[in-house]
């Protein structure tokens, strides 16, 4: 019925609930939390919680405390919440959020907020607390810690934050639900003589199971009670995650002590050592009777049992109409879902083939202008060319008739100067012949006189050389 539901919620809404607050996140140099202390006795968070992973989250909405949170950013769950009992809503309606300080203490959000509305945006988110998609397919629900059932309208709806959230059957979920709105409103309220002294504290305690190798299924969840009262009383519940039936009472020491070393969930242990004897006896005998599955009573025991059996036959006859309802919202969610679909497509599709038509069209006006404008614009270009290459012809066609006119006149005309210039050039080589005719004459005659003194004077020289060699020098006195 609440998978049901969640599946309905989540088709119809897809905006965030307005009006969200911040969930203050207090560092751990803080000992308490802060506008949260008056969800704990005497304003003292419980202590002992002094790992670095965990982290204080004051959860508020509409700017007021509504719980208080330890959240294990290594673990991806809340290790417990800090609650007070509120006279519980008609209408409960889930809307699923996150803390976005969690995993980016730098932005500028500061308070709870639909996980789509952050995607993106918030940086690392889901590095240190689950998100909707750690979930999704797990076949585990996000179980509250502080039951929504237990709480009014405001309160109510500042439940549904993954940081109040553990992953559970969808069995044990409710049954956890079932017993724990059953002990706090049959048992725990009715023996707390002022209601607003009644403190309490839902944990789990992580198991290295983890759902997609994140989040930690939690190995056992527990209930820690303490009525600061005049006539005042603490009390301990435990259920195993393996025994969905399963409800054990203990003491709040000896709850402690399966929890980790050195935790103090209450300040001065609640006040155990002046506890009445008579109420921690009847709250007991209330938490038997519910875990035996018999209907608490009061002074008005016989009219309650009535009540409950009229709510029971009522419950009984309305379920199928119930059901059928929930069937119809379907079915309806499901038609309107698949009427905007279809309608989608078809808008698509057809303005797709629109779309798709104008273009082609646009291309082929763009190429037919194109291939016009190319073609105007070189018929100019082409004219002109073509007198360019008339003109050209035409000049060669006049070169080459000159040159071959050149060629046929050079060869009379160089004849006839070539025969004219004949007796000029003729009489005019006479004289220069004949000064060459002189000059070798002269040339020839100085040769030989220079050959007949040149061998003179060599008889000359050689007969002086034989006189001196042969004639005896005759002395100045001789």
């Amino acid at each position: 019925e609440r998978t049901m539901k969640t599946s309905i919620v989540f088709l119809l809404c897809i905006s965030v609930f307005p009006g969200f607050s911040q969930g203050r996140v207090v560092g751990e140099d803080e000992t308490g939390f802060a506008e949260c202390n008056v969800f704990f006795p005497g304003q003292v968070p419980p202590e002992g919680f002094t790992e670095p992973f965990h982290v204080k989250i004051c959860q508020q909405y509409n700017k007021e405390p509504r719980f208080a949170t330890l959240y294990s950013t290594k673990d991806k769950i809340p290790l417990y919440s800090a609650f007070k009992y509120t006279k519980p809503a008609q209408n409960e309606e889930e809307s699923w959020l996150v803390e976005p300080q969690i995993d980016d203490p730098e932005n500028d959000l500061h308070e709870m907020v639909h996980e789509a509305d952050v995607t993106g945006t918030v940086a690392s988110l889901g590095a240190n607390q689950a998100l909707t998609s750690d979930y999704v397919g797990s076949g585990y629900e996000r179980g509250l810690l502080n039951p929504s059932s237990l709480n009014e309208e405001d309160f109510q709806t500042a439940t549904y934050t993954l940081t109040n959230a553990v992953p559970l059957s969808p069995s044990l979920s409710q049954s956890w639900h079932r017993d724990i709105g059953r002990v706090v409103e049959q048992a725990l309220v009715p023996h707390c003589s002022k209601k607003d002294h009644l403190y309490l504290l839902a944990g789990a305690i992580p198991s290295s199971v983890r759902v997609k190798g994140k989040v930690s299924v939690p190995e056992s969840l527990w209930l820690a009670a303490c009525c600061d009262a005049p006539e005042g009383w603490s009390l301990g519940l435990v259920k195993k995650m393996n025994d969905e039936n399963s409800l054990a009472d203990l003491t709040v020491g000896e709850l402690e002590k399966q929890l980790l070393a050195g935790v103090h969930l209450f300040k001065g242990s609640c006040g155990e050592d002046n506890q009445s004897q008579e109420k921690t006896e009847a709250v007991l005998q209330a938490v038997s009777q519910i875990r035996s599955g018999e209907r608490v009573g009061t002074n008005d025991n016989q009219e309650a049992k009535d009540s409950g059996l009229v709510r029971k036959v009522a419950g009984i006859i309305a379920t199928p109409f119930i059901k059928l309802l929930e069937l119809l919202i379907y079915v309806f969610v499901e038609l309107v879902k698949f009427v905007f679909y279809f309608l989608w497509l078809v808008i698509k599709r057809v303005g797709g083939a629109v779309l798709d038509g104008a273009y082609s069209l646009w291309n082929g006006l763009v190429s037919y202008l194109k291939a016009i404008s190319m073609v105007l614009i070189s018929i100019p270009y082409d004219v002109g060319r073509v007198i360019v290459n008339i003109a050209l012809g035409f000049l060669e066609i006049v070169q080459d008739v000159a040159s071959l006119t050149y060629r046929i006149l050079r060869i009379p005309v160089g004849f006839v100067l070539h025969l004219a210039a004949f007796p000029y050039h003729s009489i005019c080589a006479i004289p220069s012949v004949l000064k060459d005719m002189a000059t070798g004459i002269g040339g020839t005659f100085s040769l030989v006189i220079d050959a007949t003194a040149a061998l003179l004077h060599g008889f000359y020289y050689l007969a002086g050389h034989i006189v001196k060699r042969f004639v005896p020098k005759v002395s100045s006195d001789d």
